[in-house]
């Protein structure tokens, strides 16, 4: 039998292209730390980096990226538009790509269906929503500046909304979803599925204060496998059809969670990870102005 060789494994979107079942995430990798974790992740054989505007960390990302030594054109590059930056979709992506100096990004991403007020954070336009956002996002498309555009934190019920509105001509090619085994969401996943969305997934290692390092059933397979659970996390995501974006600026975690070559889960595993008891998010709505998650992903 061939190695099994998860690192070099990609996914194809709708579009054609091919995103790589492994990232390196950035959500709330400090500044000063950024570039290094980027430039030693991509040092090792990782080829997608995932950010975002709201992070704070996009010019970091492309200094850590120019330090690789690695042409752009090697790697896949995913960044989001924020929130307060809806009504101005063309200036969200001109100000991405100078933070990144980039010419252009293999993905941009509605980072939430929330079109917040810039000048009131705590309240959403009156005028405008995630349809009239992705309207905009459609024009980026033949511009040179994005390969794809997508959606993040979509449920079933907003996906419906922008899915069936004449103005969406263009299909998201992604739904970045917060997906680990105390979040499943197996009918979000397979509403996608249907859809021909391909889901990443994010807090793919659930997080620090997250009961999935206490479960017995992970710490198990964990040990039976000679694995970290983490790698097993990792697996469980890249086996059932996502993408995943484990997020570390530490050298030795950013390697173990690349060292997932030659092994995989049995469907018997999975089928355990699946079936836990456990729930718990990582990433709520209540800090919105709008409510986002209606319980419809499982």
């Amino acid at each position: 039998m061939a190695e099994i060789k998860n690192t070099s494994k990609t996914f194809t979107l709708a579009s054609g292209d091919k995103i790589p079942a492994i990232g390196l995430g950035t959500w709330q990798s400090p500044k000063n730390e950024t570039a290094k974790a980027v430039k030693h992740a991509i040092s090792v054989g990782y080829r997608y980096i995932d950010t975002a505007f709201a992070y704070g960390n996009e010019s970091e990302v492309g200094e850590g990226v120019k330090a690789s030594g690695v042409p752009r054109e090697q790697l896949w590059i995913t960044t989001k538009l924020d929130n307060p930056w809806h009504k101005r979709v063309a200036e969200g992506i001109d100000a991405s790509l100078k933070n990144l100096d980039m010419e252009y990004v293999d993905l941009y991403l509605m980072h939430w269906p929330s079109s917040t007020r810039p000048d009131d954070l705590k309240k959403h336009y009156d005028d405008w929503n995630f349809i009239d956002t992705w309207r905009e996002m459609q024009k980026l498309v033949g511009t040179g500046k994005v390969r794809n555009i997508g959606v993040s934190n979509f449920g079933i019920t907003n996906l419906e909304k922008l899915l069936n509105d004449p103005s969406c001509k263009i299909k998201p090619v992604v739904n970045q979803i917060e997906l680990h085994p105390n979040n499943p969401s197996p009918k979000l996943v397979a509403y996608c599925k249907e859809k021909g969305i391909h889901c990443t997934g994010y807090s793919c290692l659930g997080s620090t204060n997250s009961p999935l390092y206490k479960d017995e059933t992970l710490l198990s397979i964990a040990k039976a496998k000679g694995k970290t659970p983490q790698q097993v996390l990792l697996l469980w995501g890249i086996q059932q059809g996502w993408d995943v974006i484990p997020k570390s600026v530490t050298p030795a975690r950013i390697e173990s969670n690349f060292d997932i070559d030659g092994w995989e889960l049995t469907e018997e595993e999975i089928a355990k990870l699946n079936s836990l008891p456990d729930r718990f998010k990582v990433c709520g709505d209540s800090w919105l102005p709008v409510k986002v998650f209606f319980g419809d992903d499982e």
